[in-house]
């Protein structure tokens, strides 16, 4: 027996609504501010992206503050992993996931397909790809955007 629970869409907005008051993430980010992103920091991203070891390329491609030209040049790296870390990262830029929808590798397109910032075009592209998974992914993505209408239509 797994002891992973996976709820429904319809299951999280009722359990969302009976939820007591809770902080909004802007509540929160005044109480806990994360440090703030300095040049050093963003020096420190372009200097690991050059490191030989692809877990550590992986790391920059999953930053959220990492600048667009990095993004770029990640787009473009040898590891399927890389191109994977950033094809799922809710901070890479529109452009830089239109290019990964064309990816060689249908893993890298599948992670683009169940990233939420995806333009609609390229969902489209997506959903037509010539990998069944890839296909999968883009449609099961587009089902939970339809149930997600329907609770919010019925709880208007």
């Amino acid at each position: 027996m797994s002891c992973i629970r996976f709820n429904t869409p319809a299951q999280r907005a009722q359990l969302a609504a009976m939820a007591p008051s809770m902080l909004t993430p802007e509540e929160v980010a005044a109480l806990h501010p994360a440090p703030p992103v300095t040049a050093s920091k963003i020096h420190r991203l372009r200097v690991l992206a050059e490191d030989p070891n692809p877990k550590i390329r992986e790391s920059v491609a999953s930053s959220y503050h990492a600048p667009a030209e990095l993004y770029e040049r990640l787009a473009h790296d040898p590891d399927e992993g890389v191109r994977a870390c950033l094809a799922r990262n809710q901070a890479a830029p529109c452009d830089v996931l239109r290019e990964l929808a064309h990816d060689e590798s249908a893993t890298v397109r599948g992670w683009v397909a169940v990233n939420y910032f995806v333009p609609a075009d390229v969902m489209s592209e997506l959903a037509a790809d010539e990998s069944p998974t890839v296909r999968g992914l883009a449609a099961w993505k587009a089902s939970l955007a339809q149930d997600v209408a329907e609770v919010l239509v019925q709880s208007a």
